[in-house]
């Protein structure tokens, strides 16, 4: 069953907290722009994936935060995929790779500016402005290559 980010009153994780004057919801320390704000309806689970490469994981454990991979540094974040685009963010980013780990992280809770942002053909991506934490991970699993293509775990949210 999938994780909601719908409390049991109703209220919203992302709003939850949030003083009546403010014109928009909070997300923790977040800015939310309009496109986020889309991106929260149509993204019902609150769990977002990171891929990383084997060297790129073992940075993050000895050192607690990372500025991710070299594609992340080009563009100035560090790309997240949800449940439904981690395996094209795999087939296409990282075909054929092998000792990679999935990290799930949820967005309501993860510290950083998170933003999602139109990237392959129009879709919302969530890119986080700052480090990746290790502190924040939910969990972590190897994606293991078998017969050309990644296993993914079952409980993707």
């Amino acid at each position: 069953m999938a994780q909601s980010c719908i409390g049991a009153r109703g209220e919203s994780k992302l709003t939850r907290g949030t003083p009546a004057h403010f014109p928009f919801p909070r997300v923790c320390n977040r800015h939310m722009t309009a496109l986020d704000a889309t991106a929260c309806k149509r993204h019902i689970a609150c769990m977002i994936y990171k891929i990383l490469r084997s060297d790129e994981w073992a940075a993050l454990q000895s050192q607690g935060e990372t500025t991710g991979a070299p594609i992340d540094l080009a563009d100035g974040y560090v790309h997240f995929s949800t449940a439904e685009q981690v395996r094209e963010t795999a087939a296409k980013h990282f075909a054929g790779a092998d000792g990679l780990m999935l990290l799930a992280y949820d967005e309501n809770t993860m510290t950083g500016d998170l933003r999602w942002e139109p990237s392959r053909g129009g879709a919302l991506f969530p890119h986080l402005y700052g480090p990746l934490r290790l502190a924040d991970i939910l969990w972590a699993k190897p994606l293991p290559l078998q017969n050309g293509g990644h296993i993914f775990p079952d409980d993707l949210t």
